[in-house]
């Protein structure tokens, strides 16, 4: 099945220019740097080669945030290493230049196709000392590889579905084969780390999901509308999907009925959207204004659409109230959910649908905590709305301690492992 999958992505190779060309001209791809997805050439390697490299490969923005206090930690306790860190998607790789610009010690590039020759190449030239891989991130010539040039490979925050594993396990050879070659698994839940055990996977732990762990400094969110957000009653619907505007455009009429004033601001997974976004807004009737980072809301506008990158933390410090996307399409239902966390700890109530599959455990806890709350429809996320506008509902901040003391034990626990693994692979 290896071989297959070799031939496979052999052939395959010729047709990821496409892809990705294809990829640019949608502006999904860096107009740059997305030669280091497929050209050996353009790997760009930087490094000295007297000091151990950690390499981290975290796919998209919730997998890097989720590694970014890990990596400032091992830093900050060893200077003497470097760092490289990869990921796949453009948005990560601008939160990765803003996280680690003033840090000369650590490198971000594009993660190349998992391609024989590509990551053989890339392994050769780079030469880690050591690879965490991050979440769901399994690449089997990536690891295949990486045992053959005896370098040690673990995954952090490991994400097995159900759907997966029922894929891995009609290949048992062949998945034993590739999970037997990592030294050390960090489950995110109970149930990723049943998968992995019945592979047969040694030194499997659970301490809880690392995403817990985003460190978030109030002091450094800014806001150009901070005056109109502290002072306008206004909630913020973040990561939506399509389909789930019109759901939030329903709850501010709905909202409309008691707060005549209301503000409604939506943050579309992707922003490409915020023109679509608008014209469902004047179906509505309802004054919209698509929102650029250097720009101040406009009066008598009704629904804000947000149009940049890496601004949601903007938002949740001054909301009292969240509404998280991805979680009410049925057609998603396997893949449903966003990450909540970042709002939680800026102490944001959450509201969300039915399909969380993707954060489900993360989920389970929130509500337990009386901190997120399913809704079925616009009037039922009215309703909790209203009550949490009312200007006697303070925002304060039993939210953010709740998830800290979380955050807290599973960082060290998280830590100490990931220290015994650098620690027993050196030895």
């Amino acid at each position: 099945m290896i071989l297959f999958y070799r031939v496979l992505t052999h052939l395959i190779y010729p047709f990821l220019f496409i892809i990705v060309f294809f990829r640019v001209f949608l502006k999904k791809e860096d107009p740059k740097r997305y030669k280091e997805k497929i050209l050996i050439s353009h790997f760009n390697v930087k490094r000295n080669y007297e000091q151990k490299l950690i390499w981290f490969h975290a796919a998209s923005i919730g997998e890097l945030k989720s590694i970014v206090p890990i990596i400032k930690k091992l830093n900050s306790d060893n200077n003497l290493r470097e760092f490289l860190i990869t990921t796949s998607t453009l948005s990560s790789s601008r939160i990765a230049k803003l996280e680690f610009k003033k840090m000369k010690n650590i490198s971000h590039r594009f993660l190349p196709y998992d391609v024989d020759f590509l990551i053989n190449s890339f392994l050769k030239m780079w030469r880690p000392n050591y690879i965490f891989l991050v979440d769901s991130e399994i690449w089997p010539n990536l690891i295949l590889k990486a045992k053959k040039f005896g370098i040690p490979v673990a995954i952090i925050n490991a994400r097995i579905t159900l759907k997966s594993y029922k894929k891995w396990i009609k290949f048992p050879k062949t998945s034993s084969k590739i999970f037997s070659c990592l030294k050390l698994c960090l489950a995110s839940n109970k149930e990723t780390k049943k998968f992995l055990e019945t592979f047969e996977v040694k030194n499997v732990f659970y301490y809880g999901n690392i995403k817990f762990i985003n460190d978030i400094n109030e002091n450094d969110i800014t806001n150009l509308n901070s005056n109109k957000l502290i002072n306008s009653p206004f909630w913020f619907a973040a990561s939506t999907h399509k389909g789930e505007e019109e759901l939030c455009l329903k709850t501010h009429c709905f909202l409309k009925e008691k707060y005549k004033n209301i503000l409604t601001i939506i943050a579309p997974r992707h922003i490409e959207r915020s023109e679509e976004i608008k014209n469902l807004c004047e179906k509505y009737k309802l004054n919209s204004q698509i929102l650029n980072s250097d720009e101040l809301i406009k009066t008598n506008v009704e629904i804000v659409i947000i149009n940049s990158f890496g601004v949601l933390q903007n938002y949740f410090k001054y909301a009292k109230s969240v509404f998280i996307g991805k979680s009410t399409i049925k057609n998603l239902e396997e893949v449903g959910g966003q990450n909540p966390l970042e709002a939680v700890k800026l102490n944001c109530k959450i509201y969300h649908g039915w399909y969380v599959y993707n954060f489900k455990d993360i989920y389970e806890i929130l509500e337990k905590n009386n901190i997120s709350f399913k809704i079925k429809d616009h009037e039922e996320l009215g309703r909790y709305l209203e009550k949490d506008l009312d200007p006697s509902q303070r925002k304060g901040r039993e939210i953010s301690e709740v998830i800290n003391v979380l955050s807290n034990k599973t960082l060290v626990n998280t830590l100490r492992e990931v220290n015994n693994f650098l620690l027993n692979e050196t030895n």
